[in-house]
Order: C-alpha cells, then structure tokens, then sequence
C-alpha cells in the first residue's frame, strides 16, 4: 500500500532548527543504521508510542524492511513529543529533514493524519462535586465556558471540544473512578477536581497517562511540589493566601493564635503553610483540628478545649459548604465576645456569596469577623458574564449565586481550549499509546483501556506558556505551576453587611486601596507601610482586642511558688491555710495590679517545706505545663532563659563569698603594711637617687656639700631622708638642685599624706582579715565550700569555675550557714560559703563574726519565668519597670528588710584597707624621674664644656702626648678631678686668664 522510503541526505540545517523550531520537520533514519541499532530504535520507539502504522495490518507495514519501519517509529516518537532536537537522536541514528527536503515520504497520508489533520472532536473531562458550594457553581460555569468556546469558530477552528463531567461526591474513593472513566474516553486534560484530597489521588493518573490537570480550587500547597509535574492551579495557592493571613496577625501585633482547620490535605497543609509564615516573626499557631464530617457535638467539645489554651485569635480554615456551624457553636458557647477575635480564609467569602440562605440573623451572628476574598477585577467580560449568570438563574436554570470560584472555572475552560489550539497548531493531531505497564494487568478493571496521551508534555508546556486576560483577571503561570497571585479584598462582616476594610497582594502588603499593578509571586519585604480601615470586632467595638485571655474565675492561672525552709523573708506559706506571703510575693501582687486586665490566679507550693525546693525543677514544671509561672526568688541564668521567659528583674543580684574574719594582730612591722614591697622599693630607690643628683648639682657651688669623702657620703644620705622631716641642715644653691628638690618635695607630701591614712586606716578603722581574698584564692585553696541547697551556685561552680563536686557542701538554713563556717575547713565545716547577694545579706544582719569577700563575681537578677512567647511576661516587665520608676519597688524592699531602721547590713566587700600600689603613684615618680635626669643631663653638658675651655686654655704639648698614650680613662678620669674643684675657683682661673690676654695684648698696640 505504501511506497518506498527515500530522502535525499541533506540533514536539516542545525542552526535553522534553532532559529526556526515550529517549522514542520520529520525524524528518520539514518542509511548508515546498523540493523541491530535500528531494532534496538524500534523497541524504544514503539515502547513510548503508538506504533500501529507499523503492524501486520498497519498502512505503513509495506515496504517491510527495518529502515523504513525504523523511520516511521522514529518520527511518531518525535512528533508526540513535542519534535524537540534531542528527541530524534537516537544514539546518533536520528535525522532531521523539513517537507521540502522529502522527495518521496513512505506513507505520507498516514503521517499526514497521524499528525497533521486537526481533530474534529477533543475531549476534555471535569470531577466536580455537584451539589457542593463550589462544584454546583463550578458546573454551571463550566458548562458556560465549553458552550461559548464551541460557539466560537476562531478558538478551536473547527474541532469541537467535548466535555465530559463526573461527579466525585467529594469522596477521594469515587473521585478517582469518576477520573478512570474520564481518561477512558481519552480526554487530554482535566478539569479539577476541586478538593485538595482528590486531587492527590487524581495527581497520580495524570501523571502515569500524562494528562495535564487544571484544578480552579485545590489549594493545597504541596500539589505544587515536583512530585506532580501534570497539576496546574488555575487560583492562588494556599501558601500565597496564608501569607497575607499572617501579614493580618503581624499587623494588629497578635503572637499567638489558635487554627481550627479541617483535617484534610487542604486544612492540615493549608495551616502548615501559616505555621511557617508566622514562625518567620515568631509567633506561634495552636492547631485544632476538625474531622472532615465533624458533627455539632464534635465541633463543641473543641471549641470548649480551645478556650483553656489562652490565645483568642482564631483562624478557621475549613470546607465553606459546613464552616458557618462554627459560628453558630461559638455564639452559643460566648465565643463572639469583645475579647475574641475571629479570622476565616476565602471559605466564608465563597459560602456567604454563594448560599442563598444567608440572612440577617446569620450576618449578626458572624458580626466582627474578618476574612479574605479573591479580588475578581471589574471588565466588560465579567459584567456580561454576571448578566448571563442572572439570566440563568431567572429561567431556573442555576440556583446558585456566583462566586470567585465560578470565575476561576470558567477561565479553567478557556485555558484549556487555547493550550489545546497552540498543541493542535503545532502538533497537528491528538494520538494515545498504548501502557505497557496497564497492558499487562488482567482481570475484570479492564486498565488496559486506559491509554497514555503522546502530546501531554507538549500541552503541559502550553498550558504554562498562557497568557491571557479572562474573567478572573489575567492567567498567567509561575514556576510552581500557580496561577500568579492576584489580590485579596480584606473583608468584615459588620453588622447586616459585608464591608471591605482593605486589600491585600505580595507587592503592597496590607493596603486601604486597590493595588493598581499586578506582580509575580514572589515575596517582599511587606512591613514598610501597612494601613487598612476602620474594623468592627465582635463586641461591636473597633478598639483591636488583646487577642489572649491569661486566665479566667474557671481557670486561674498556676503559679508556683517554692515552698522554702529558710529564707523565709522572700517566700513563706503558711501550714495551716497555706496562704503565701513574702517580699517576692508582693512584688508580684503589685505588678498584677499594673496590669490593665484582670489576671486571676492562685499560688501552687512546689516542694515539702522541710528542704529548698531545686529551682532548675521549678521552672522546668512551667515548661512542661504542670504550672503556668513560677515566682519567687528564681534567678535569671542562662539555661533557664533557654527554655522559658523570664520577666524584668525586680532585684539585682549575684554570687558572693561569705567567710569567716578574725582579728588582725598588731605587730612591729605593721608600719610596713600600707605599701606593697614594690612601693617600698622604688621609694627607697628615689632616695638614694635624689641624694646622690642633688649631691652632684650642688658638690661644686655649695661648701655643705664638700669635705673629706667620709662626709660627703654621710651627707648625701641624711639629706634625701631629712627631707622627709624638712629637717635638712644643708640648703640647696643652683638653681637646678632647687628644681630636683620642688619636684622630690611635692612627690614626697603626696606619698606621705596617703601612707598616713593608709596606715591610720590598718592600725584604727579595719581589724578584722580572712584568708580568702576572693574567688580565685578559694578555688585554688581546695577547701570545702558551702552552698545553698537548690541553688543554681552547685553548677555555676562546678561547670563554670570547674570546681570538683567533692569539694561542695549542701547547707539548707542559716544555722547550718554559721555552724559550717565556725567549725572552718579541718574541723568538717566549709572554709566560705557561696551564695546570692539577698541571703547573704539577710544571713550577715543576724549574725557576726563573718563578711562578704571581695566584690560579686556573677551578674543577675530575679525575675519571674512564664511559658516562651507568654504575652505576660512583656507585660509584667513593663509593670516591674513602672514600679522600679515610681519607688514602689524599693518601699517594698524597705518593708521586709529595715524593719527595724536599719536595712540588712551588707558587707564592706573588703577584709582589709587595700595596700598602697605603685600603680597608684608611677605618674608622680615619672614627674619626679624626668626632672631629675633632665637637671642632671644640663649639668654634665656645662660641666663638660667648661673641662673643654679650660683644657684649651692650658694646653701643654708634652702633656698631650703624654695622655693619648694613657687612652680615653685618663680623660675621664681628669674630667672628675675636674668636676671636684669648686666652680668658683675654676672661673677664677678664667679670669686671670682673660686678664693676663688683655694686659699681653695691650704693649703690642702701643
């Protein structure tokens, strides 16, 4: 029937390809093929399209040779998908060539029908649910679309799009039957289906038969995941919508909300989508999960639940055609008050739209929730459309009202139709091949009716390609396949009518008008400018609720408080009646009164009374939800912060030593004591150098200082330490000596002033001293140390100073305080005790002989712990920092610790008056030092440079000689003979020699 296959071996030009890729070209076999290559070609082939042209009985069996079947396999497996480059290679066998290039085409008329004669049927399915909210619209609205696309010749150009409909009774089990029988009459694409469940289980056909499906109202987000390359959305996802959910929470500053979502693939993952969004700003979702059939009952004891939990945001998430019951349980159970809050997704927009049993009592009831609606922009094409809608409903032809989702099937329709138009024109024609996989299967399911579509990657790719205006807005894909976000209208339900406070897109955030520009979905930063309307809440007040309730009569909040043996001061309960009282309770009872809310609570004791309770444990019950807070003397250290909030500190405080003092003894040499060996020595050393200097400056002009060496010795020393007495016999005649001494004088009165207080304080103020000097000397000495018991001073010693656990001493009261430090380490006692500043202070005021060492070495405070993220905590912060300003908080201290005028003595923080350092006084030396060498260097120069003039004035030619043979000491040595003359004797000599030159001078002349 056929004819023979020949080509002229003129490839396609490669870069024409490239340049021209919709031209018409053709797949066929090399000449070259090796014949086991070119079977190998046509199992592939064969494998992944239809080849029946090739068959026994086929059109194109003849000629039978394997060139010729090779090359019709190979160009139906390139034209079905989607004749790309790479799809005619075939391991190097493949060539391209366009019609012109094809002298004589074996089986041309059925490559011609096969792939290029238009269809006159194409058949394209929908799985709605007909008698839901959304599919009863959907149905009509799809019906409309498939009508006015058949009524349109220049859509399809001839072909008639076929649709066949499937109801799913929005069950995942019959949906996907209803989706079996759809692909069995080989529709190339689907319409829905409209719940996210079904659609996972449809997903899973489309993709093996490759069948692209467009969904106009499955928004869960994880359908566009890779996992489902054939979904397409024709409406925003719920990731998109969520967004702008959490951008309203973030808005009115809400941290926690409770979501009551249907337990579903479109609640769960729609919620999780919200989770992850509002976890960006740290707030927090409490999730309540609703069976998909919940009844009244179940919906009651929920909501019942929820009210323990504390938010009173809620976010309802759930299925539009059972959601309003929510409301209609809520008011019922005065969940409708002013201090709920109430948010729904786009199901309330589409039930309220829709339903026509909406009322006024309906409406009242759901007064002050606040919820999304697609925005559907206002064109000619939508009036008209509406007109229509109306006009059906007129004829009783619809019963439903239209809602967003009517739009978004509608446009579903039309997308379908202009994809498959696009594929038509290019494809040419619509061809099913066999599954071998389904092939295989026996029995009575007959699957091997079920055929997979050749063009479905090419349509898909189409689909995505779109870019057109409809009813909805424009359709336009991103790369998850989503219809690229538009915008929502922010709604709120006051009174008997629905109003729009505001809008909201990715672009603008939270806006009070419309945006005017559309953008893709991608995210931006949305908390520059937000603003929306007037809001009614569902008290009928437009003041924005708190949003959580801490406690109410029925549930008071649990604090727990430590129930102490010691130390009473800060927390006490009572045996009898077990009422609590304490500085630190009171402090908490005078911040709640701050509060602008009412905070009902009651003190739960946490331990037995006899021993402390351990603090770590106290507030890991707030963690686990055994209590709600914990107050009392908690401090605030690292680890706690971790796993809970603490509030503001309301007392400072931090780990100190408390050790045992004893007398100080006097002594002969405790006149020693005010200065450190090193002042002592660098004092002495100034002496001695202030002697010899004021020696040096003086021994020539001043006759005190001259005499037999003996003396001159003996004077240099008393002279530096009689100027301690400002008893020195000898005065000072040059100017420089004058100059060392202001300087050495000064010096001295300072140095003399402190030593005199440093040693008045030794020998009158401070008697007391302990061999502890502070935490390091405690550390090192490897004595026992005490602690209080459940204090969190064990693990700051051993994990922050590395103390080993041997060497820690538990001790529960003060008693055992005073009676571990008498007895001191070798005895069975501790050498100091370490514990916070408060109980140290309190111990300190009862007893004496003991005192705080050295400063504090940590840095903390009390605080009160809540459960992380608690609104409370933010709250009683800001009412400890309001009691810390207006001085109730120190009246409180003064209450409980100066009873008796006079507040718990705190320790001097020092044993004994610190010694005089050098540290203290090197300015002054250096002041000293400097002048002293400066008035030194000025002497030696003159003094030199008179040795100088006056070896010129008596130069001796023979004595010349004589001292460069005795070399450089000599010179030295003369210079000192030199400097020991008086000064005045040496002018003398000048003189006489200046004399004796003018009366030589003076014969000459005359």
């Amino acid at each position: 029937m056929g004819v023979g296959f020949e080509v002229e071996q003129k490839p396609w030009p490669l870069e024409e390809w490239r340049t021209n890729p919709g031209k018409k070209t053709w797949c066929v076999a090399k000449a070259s093929a090796e014949d086991r290559d070119l079977d190998d070609i046509i199992r592939f082939a064969c494998s992944e399209t239809n080849c029946d042209p090739i068959q026994a009985d086929g059109p194109c069996f003849d000629p039978n040779t394997r060139i010729s079947h090779a090359s019709v396999a190979m160009n139906l497996y390139y034209q079905s998908r989607g004749r790309n480059l790479w799809n005619c290679y075939f391991n190097g066998s493949g060539l391209l060539y366009s019609l012109t290039q094809v002298s004589t085409i074996l089986c041309m008329f059925v490559l011609l029908i096969f792939h290029s004669e238009r269809p006159s049927v194409v058949n394209i399915g929908a799985v709605l649910t007909y008698d839901s909210l959304i599919g009863g619209v959907a149905k009509a609205a799809i019906e409309a679309a498939v009508a006015d696309i058949n009524a349109d010749e220049t859509v399809l150009r001839g072909t008639w799009l076929n649709l066949i409909m499937q109801d799913s009774n929005c069950s995942a089990f019959i949906g996907s039957i209803a989706a079996l029988r759809v692909l069995e009459e080989e529709a190339i694409a689907i319409i829905g289906p409209q719940s996210s469940t079904i659609a996972h289980m449809i997903s899973s056909l489309s993709n093996g038969l490759q069948i692209p499906l467009v969904s106009f109202s499955a928004t869960d987000p994880t359908l566009s995941s890779l996992q489902f390359p054939f979904f397409v959305r024709m409406t925003p996802s719920d990731s998109y919508q969520m967004a702008a959910m959490a951008n309203l929470i973030d808005y009115y500053g809400w941290r926690q909300v409770i979501a009551i979502f249907t337990d579903d693939e479109y609640g769960r993952n729609g919620i999780n989508s919200l989770d992850d969004e509002l976890a960006e700003g740290l707030s927090k979702v409490h999730k309540i999960a609703l069976p998909a059939s919940a009844s009244e009952d179940k919906i009651l004891d929920l909501l019942k639940k929820s009210i323990i939990i504390g938010p009173r945001v809620y976010v309802a998430h759930v299925n539009p055609d059972s959601g309003l019951k929510i409301f209609s349980i809520a008011q019922n159970l005065g969940m409708m008050s002013d201090e709920y809050v109430w948010l729904a997704t786009d199901w309330l927009s589409t039930a309220l739209e829709t339903s026509k049993t909406v009322n006024f009592d309906l409406l009242s009831d759901l007064r002050g929730v606040v919820g999304f609606r697609p925005h559907i922009p206002n064109s000619k094409v939508r009036s008209a459309f509406i007109s229509r809608w109306r006009d059906l409903q007129r004829k009783g032809g619809i019963s439903a009202e239209l809602n967003a989702y009517g739009f978004y099937a509608y446009d579903s329709v039309w997308a379908v139709a202009h994809a498959v138009d696009d594929f038509l024109n290019e494809f040419g024609n619509i061809t099913f091949s066999s599954n071998n996989a389904l092939s295989s299967a026996k029995g009575k399911m007959q699957l091997d009716k079920l055929r997979t579509f050749d063009g479905g990657n090419l349509l898909l790719k189409k689909l995505l390609l779109l870019n057109f205006s409809g009813l909805s807005g424009t359709v336009k894909f991103d790369s998850n396949k989503n219809l690229v976000g538009g915008t929502y209208e922010i709604i709120n339900i006051n009174s008997a009518q629905i109003q729009t406070i505001g809008y909201w897109s990715n672009y603008t955030g939270l806006s009070i008008s419309l945006p005017d520009t559309m953008h893709g979905n991608n995210k931006r930063d949305l908390r520059m400018s937000k603003r929306l309307g007037n809001t009614t809440w569902p008290s009928g007040k437009t003041e924005t609720p708190r949003g959580w309730v801490v406690a109410d009569s029925e549930r008071p909040l649990r604090i727990g408080v430590p129930y102490r043996a010691s130390y009473t001061e800060f927390v006490e309960v009572e045996k009898e009646n077990h009422t609590v009282n304490g500085y630190c309770i009171e402090v908490f009872n005078a911040a709640t009164r701050l509060i602008p809310y009412d905070v009902s609570h009651q003190f739960v004791p946490v331990g037995d009374g006899r021993s402390n309770p351990n603090y770590d444990e106290l507030v890991r019950m707030v963690v686990e939800d055994v209590i709600d807070a914990a107050v009392g003397d908690v401090a605030i250290v690292t680890n706690r912060t971790k796993i809970a909030d603490f509030t503001q500190p309301y007392i400072s405080t931090g780990l100190v030593i408390v050790a045992p003092l004893k007398s100080i003894k006097s002594n002969a040499w405790a006149f020693l004591r005010p200065f450190t060996i090193g002042m002592w020595c660098v004092t002495f050393a100034f002496f001695f150098m202030i002697g010899m200097v004021i020696w040096l400056l003086e021994h020539r002009v001043n006759s005190d200082f001259r005499g037999p060496p003996k003396r001159q010795c003996i004077t240099m020393l008393l002279f530096s330490f009689s100027t301690l007495f400002h008893s020195q016999q000898e005065d000072t005649l040059s100017t420089l000596g004058r100059f060392v001494m202001t300087t050495w004088l000064f010096l001295l009165m300072v140095i003399t002033s402190s030593y005199t207080a440093s040693l008045t304080s030794f020998l009158t103020i401070q008697q007391l001293s302990s061999p502890i000097k502070g935490i390091d000397s405690l550390i090192a000495s490897n004595a026992p140390i005490g602690y209080q018991t459940g204090s969190f001073a064990r693990s700051y010693l051993i994990d922050g100073l590395g103390v080993h656990p041997s060497r820690l001493v538990a001790l529960g009261s003060p008693e055992a305080y005073e009676e571990a430090l008498k007895l001191g380490p070798k005895s069975g006692g501790v050498a100091a005790i370490v514990d916070e500043l408060p109980y140290v202070e309190i111990f300190l005021s009862k007893t004496s002989g003991f005192d705080i060492i050295g400063q504090p070495f940590t840095r903390s405070g009390w605080g009160f712990a809540f459960r992380r993220d608690s609104p409370l905590a933010v709250d009683m912060s800001r009412a400890i920092l309001e009691l810390s300003e207006s001085g109730e908080l120190h009246r409180i201290h003064k209450k409980w610790f100066c009873k008796t005028n006079s507040c718990a003595a705190q320790g001097s923080g020092n044993s004994e008056p610190d010694q005089l350092h050098l540290s203290s006084f090197w300015g002054l030396f250096l002041v000293c030092g400097a002048a002293t060498i400066i008035s030194l260097l000025f002497f030696l120069l003159r003094s030199i440079r008179q040795f100088i003039r006056y070896r010129i004035k008596h130069r001796d030619p023979a004595s010349d000689t004589e001292l460069s043979k005795r070399g450089c000491s000599q010179a030295i040595y003369s210079f000192f003979n030199f400097i020991d003359e008086r000064e005045e004797a040496i002018k003398a000599i000048f003189r006489q020699q200046q004399q004796q030159q003018q009366s030589t001078s003076q014969p000459q002349k005359s």
